[in-house]
Parts: structure tokens; C-alpha cells; sequence
């Protein structure tokens, strides 16, 4: 079962991303449920994955995915717009149609797959991986707050832009640390101190410099501390 999961992932894989031209997308959205392209990528898709599952037997269930696709693009196609933000229906969309996959490949005995792969979640890394994301940036937004409001900066940056760094710089020395590769993180605050110095020598600010300082010694600091707590489970 995990070998046809695989395949039609695959497929879906190809047919969405690698054989879809942005010129369908565009018509796609354009035209919507008139468009011919969007009939040709759901066909496309009945295609490819009959060809890797190399299976004429598979027919009636590769149907059902093409079938099911069709209605869930559609839906994409009228709803995108209600949404400000539009990688929110892409990621909608990929989501239920990794779901109607899964359903697919597991149809025989989905209760007894899901639970056991329920089962096997290591509830201590989700709780690690959750806290050195989101609140972990809290914390520190709190302990660093004093020290913020007199910083003064002279040039724009995006929105939350520091937050979400810091939350992919804790989530890969989480992952150095699991992996038992702490020279990753050696380099990754190399790579980050390359990045950072062009910002800090024109500002040239002593204290901006030891605000980034101390942020990413604590932000580093409390990943290494909750990998290593997570090792002695």
C-alpha cells in the first residue's frame, strides 16, 4: 500500500506542479469551469498516474482520484478569491488532495493505518518542535522588549520577518541537535553573522549590534537547551 501511496503522490506531484504550464493556471482562473485546460489537467493526471501504478486493474480507483481532483480544483477556482490571502486555498486545496491520496491507497483498512500511524507520533518532538516556533518567539519578545524600544532603525524590513527567522534558525538547530550534527549549527550562525554584518556596518550602531547579539545567542541558546532536553527522553 505505502508503494501505490507513493506512485499516486507522484503523479499528483507531476500532473500539478512539473505538466502544469502557468498559462493553464492562468487560464484556469480566468475562464474557470469553461476552461479546456482545466480538463486537460485532470486528465493529465488520470494519465500519469495510470502509468506509474502500471496497473489496468487500478482504473476505477485512478477514476476516482481524477474525479475527485476535478471537483476539488473547481472549488479552489470559485473560492481563491474570497480570500485576501491566496496561499491559503492553495494550500487547501493540496491538503485535501493529499487526503483523497491517502484515502485511496489505504481504502482496505484506513481506521486500523491511521491509528497506527497515530500510534507511532513522538509527542516529544511535536512539543519541542511547537515551542521553539511561535512561543518561543514570544518569550523572547517579552525579554527583549525593553531592550527594543531603544533601538532605533532607519530602514524598513518586512513584517514579522525577524520572527519567522528566528523560528526556522531554532527549528534547524533542533534538528542539528537530533541529528547529532552540532557543527550545523556552527555554521548556521556563521552563515547567519555573513548576512547580518552588511546591516550592522552601516548602521553602524553599537547598540543595535548587541541587540541582534544577544537575540541570537538566546534564541540559539534555547533551541540547543530543548534539543538537549528532548535527547534524554
Amino acid at each position: 500500500m505505502i508503494a501505490v501511496f507513493i506512485k499516486i503522490l507522484l503523479a499528483h506531484l507531476i500532473g500539478d506542479f512539473l505538466l502544469q504550464p502557468t498559462k493553464w493556471v492562468i487560464h484556469k482562473e480566468a475562464n474557470k469551469v469553461a476552461s479546456k485546460y482545466l480538463y486537460f489537467h485532470v486528465l493529465l493526471h488520470f494519465v500519469v498516474t495510470m502509468v506509474l501504478v502500471w496497473d489496468l486493474q487500478f482504473w476505477k480507483m485512478a477514476l476516482l482520484i481524477t474525479v475527485l481532483h476535478y471537483a476539488i480544483d473547481i472549488a479552489k477556482i470559485y473560492t481563491t478569491p474570497l480570500f485576501k490571502n491566496t496561499a491559503i486555498p492553495f494550500f487547501i486545496d493540496q491538503t485535501l488532495h493529499l487526503i483523497v491520496l491517502y484515502c485511496v491507497a489505504y481504502y482496505g483498512n484506513i481506521i486500523e493505518h491511521s491509528i497506527g500511524l497515530i500510534d507511532q507520533i513522538d509527542w516529544a518532538l511535536v512539543t519541542a518542535i511547537v515551542f521553539v516556533s511561535f512561543p518561543t518567539a514570544i518569550f523572547m519578545g517579552k525579554l527583549l522588549e525593553a531592550m527594543s524600544k531603544q533601538i532605533e532603525l532607519d530602514h524598513k524590513s518586512l513584517p514579522n520577518a525577524g520572527k519567522y527567522i528566528g523560528i526556522i534558525e531554532r527549528l534547524f538547530v533542533l534538528a542539528f541537535i537530533i541529528l547529532g550534527k552540532w557543527e550545523g549549527i556552527g555554521l548556521l550562525i556563521a552563515a547567519k553573522s555573513v548576512f547580518r554584518f552588511n546591516d550592522l556596518k552601516e548602521s553602524n550602531s553599537r547598540k543595535l549590534t548587541e541587540y541582534i547579539l544577544i537575540g541570537t545567542l538566546l534564541s540559539f541558546g534555547i533551541a540547543i537547551v530543548t534539543g538537549i532536553i528532548y535527547a534524554k527522553f
